[in-house]
């Protein structure tokens, strides 16, 4: 787009200015400086579209001797042309992206060059107008898109590390860096570095993503963290800043104290050892990168030869101390299954070296991914494998035979066979399920064949156990050979579970690696003023300690409170009226208990939250403070229950109401014998409701009377005639009315009373709406 700006302004330069006089004056037109791209379209030209994926058209069509033309000669050159970018899948690409041309031809000029002599005319040079400059076509296989990066590029940077240059089309300072990034780029790139550009005029989602605001800038991204460099743009910073970025302890350095420690080893990190000899005292960064992205798999150590404390490791081994050697040690300390030695180590060569050494002769199931890739799922007749699985454990005793396991598998190493143990003790779910759910009191062999990713596996167990005697590995090897001839010889199948992760750090490990990162990167943060991305951390920071030092403040200023005075006995009108207060918080010896009025009906009721249920007092002016006392004792031990709400109702201020919720109930409780005409006499001080506002029901309590059968459970639910009598008399005491509260509230919480549904709530008064219309 800019390019074609460029044009027009030009092309109105050569109207607007008159040449200078030492050049021959010249008034041609811009039409005939700039040639069309239609004139040089190849597409047009052989007459096909831009989606077609062969050409229609051959040169042999246009050639002099078949066509008469006299135009023929020409047309045959610019067909020839055309044939050609077209049928190079590479220069076809250069041509859509930048109508390039001719094969030495920069970039995004192939039209211009009536433009360029324009330009030349005036003396211009782009050094002078600073215009953007045609990209290097060996860094677009570098370039980097957003969905690209997050799908490829970040997995990828747990196994190798990856340098990221940030730039831009009008970016002045990335053409002073340019030589410095190509030189580092052909230095790191062969060790296995991974190299990206990201270009912010196109790609500013990626560039918000990495947090790359300013160009240029470097970044270095390693196990999906991004790092910025901020030092000067040297060869030698960049290649210490991808060596910093490194883990600290990927290689170790070995000596004569500590060889034989960490070939040992093996046992406990259940991976095979390499050992690098070279001469340089520092460990080099080609191997750094490959202990990198081998380090769940291998375990890395560096001796250098020309440190006099390796004089034994040297002669033990018979290194050559005129070229780097690489030794590969699995369970046999003693003598390395492999070896390579080279002058110039490439780093494919020791890629290949340790990928083909991953694992031990009988490595320890001790994750899902391991076992994954030992004993991989079938896919392919030819791509069958079996895995052997020792199931023993993990003491003493047990030694000897996993010993002649490891003999036998070193003896009898083929393609379609793995071989590996496991610890029944660290994997009971899957030693559960090969053994059928049985102990295994002595060591037991399973071969089995995976099926699925899902878990579905055949296996047979080896009969007869295994206590590593020659008996016991002549059967396994008949075995191997019967199911070898016959892949039916698996009989049995089960669905595996999935493996412990027995290597896996624990929690607090966990954290504090994360909390170090998260200081450390807020450090750097901070060092190199990258505010924009310290922005909301500082936010809060700052939010923090206003908050802090505002409630300080407060408190100092604030007036001193004085000692309360110590608690004299209350009366029980004091009790009740503290009890019917509902702003007051609760305290330890306290129920809070709210009266259902005009104003707290709707909310404690009503539009009661779901789930919730309100336990509601029914009494009168004299019976008030005795019950409300009496209420609290009895639920006491409910009122930590945050689902509970506990309140009393006047039966004196609001006489209908009671008597209204007992008629709309169902038939039932209407066949107990109530009227309309002994409704007003009826006394219902003493009953407990546990309403449910949301699913409107309630359960009932009816009080117990002085003389009652303790047994009866008809007293809870029912209204007899005698009960009625008994609410008539006012001789019975009113403290004992909820003496059996306490069991009712037990079989409450169990959900085991009868429920009583209500097609809607009644009014509070008779005068009022009903509320659960409005709601």
């Amino acid at each position: 787009a800019s390019n074609k700006v460029l044009q027009l302004l030009f092309s109105m330069l050569d109207v607007l200015f008159v040449f200078p006089s030492n050049r021959h004056p010249r008034t041609c037109p811009a039409s005939l400086l700039v040639k069309t791209a239609s004139e040089y379209d190849p597409y047009k030209i052989l007459g096909v579209s831009r989606s077609a994926m062969t050409d229609t058209r051959s040169p042999r069509q246009s050639h002099p001797d078949k066509n008469k033309d006299p135009k023929a000669e020409d047309m045959f050159i610019k067909v020839s042309k055309s044939y050609e970018i077209l049928s190079n899948e590479e220069r076809r690409s250069n041509f859509d992206r930048y109508g390039q041309m001719d094969e030495n031809q920069p970039f995004g000029q192939s039209q211009h060059h009536g433009f360029r002599g324009f330009h030349n005319s005036f003396y211009f040079d782009e050094s002078f107008f600073h215009f953007p400059r045609s990209r290097d076509f060996a860094d677009s296989k570098y370039l980097l898109h957003h969905a690209q990066f997050n799908s490829d590029i970040l997995p990828d940077s747990h196994k190798r590390p990856y340098l990221i240059k940030a730039t831009s089309e009008w970016c002045f300072a990335c053409i002073h860096i340019e030589p410095v990034w190509k030189e580092t780029v052909q230095e790191l790139e062969p060790l296995g570095v991974g190299i990206g550009i990201v270009d912010l005029g196109y790609e500013r989602r990626l560039a918000n993503q990495l947090g790359a605001h300013r160009v240029p800038s470097i970044i270095g991204l390693v196990n999906g963290r991004v790092t910025f460099f901020n030092q000067a743009v040297v060869r030698e910073h960049l290649r210490q800043f991808i060596e910093d970025l490194l883990p600290q302890k990927l290689v170790e350095k070995i000596t004569d104290d500590n060889y034989l420690g960490f070939l040992d080893s093996w046992h406990a990190e259940n991976k095979p050892s390499v050992l690098l000899f070279d001469q340089v005292p520092v460990v080099p960064l080609l191997y750094k990168l490959t202990a990198f992205a081998f380090r769940d798999y291998v375990r890395f150590g560096y001796v250098d030869q020309g440190d006099t404390h390796n004089t034994r490791l040297l002669r033990q081994f018979n290194i050559n101390t005129y070229a780097p050697t690489m030794l590969l040690f699995k369970e046999d300390t003693e003598k390395p299954v492999d070896i390579i030695q080279a002058r110039g180590m490439k780093r494919q060569i020791m890629d290949e070296f340790v990928s083909n050494n991953k694992f031990l002769q009988v490595p320890r199931l001790v994750n899902q991914q391991l076992f994954d890739e030992l004993c991989p799922v079938k896919q392919f007749h030819r791509r069958r494998k079996y895995c052997v699985l020792l199931i023993t454990g993990e003491d003493q005793a047990f030694l000897p035979g996993n010993k002649a396991f490891l003999d036998f598998a070193t003896a009898n190493r083929k393609e379609v066979l793995r071989f590996a143990y496991v610890y029944q003790r660290q994997q009971q779910p899957l030693c559960q399920a090969l053994l059928h759910n049985q102990a295994a009191h002595s060591p037991q062999v399973v071969i089995l064949e995976r099926r699925s990713q899902a878990g579905k596996a055949l296996y047979r167990s080896v009969s007869g156990g295994w206590n590593g005697s020659e008996e016991d590995k002549y059967r396994l090897h008949e075995q191997l050979e019967l199911l070898q001839k016959d892949p039916t010889y698996l009989s049995s199948d089960a669905t595996l579970p999935e493996l412990n992760n027995e290597m896996a750090p624990m929690f607090i490990i966990q954290w504090m690696n994360a909390a170090y990162d998260y200081i450390l990167q807020i450090y750097d943060d901070l060092l190199y003023s990258n505010w924009r991305e310290m922005m909301p951390i500082l936010s809060l920071i700052f939010s923090a300690l206003f908050i802090l030092f505002g409630t300080v403040i407060i408190q100092a200023f604030s007036k001193p409170q004085k000692p309360k005075p110590k608690e004299q006995p209350q009366s029980e009108d004091d009790a009740s009226s503290r009890a019917s207060t509902s702003s007051r918080p609760p305290k330890k010896d306290f129920v809070e208990v709210t009266e259902l009025t005009d104003i707290t009906y709707t909310s404690n009721l009503v539009k009661l939250r779901p789930g919730h249920i309100n336990v509601v007092l029914v009494l009168t002016n004299a019976s008030k403070t005795a019950l409300l006392r009496k209420f609290a004792k009895e639920v006491f031990s409910f009122s930590g229950t945050q689902t509970l709400h506990f309140s009393f109702l006047n039966a004196d201020k609001h006489r209908h109401w009671m008597a209204s919720l007992l008629r709309s109930t169902s038939d039932a409780m209407q066949s107990e014998g109530y009227s309309d005409e002994d409704e007003e006499s009826l006394d219902y001080s003493g009953h407990v409701l546990a309403l449910n506002g949301h699913k409107k029901y309630f359960c009932l309590f009816r009080p117990v009377f002085t003389g009652d059968d303790p047994n009866d459970s008809s007293s809870e639910t029912s209204f007899s005639s005698d009960s009625r009598r008994k609410s008539r008399s006012r001789s019975r005491s009113i403290h004992h009315k909820l003496d059996r509260l306490g069991l009712w509230m037990e079989r409450l919480m169990e959900g085991t009373l009868p429920r009583l549904r209500v097609p809607a709530w009644p009014f509070l008064n008779e005068s009022t709406n009903n509320p659960s219309t409005e709601s």
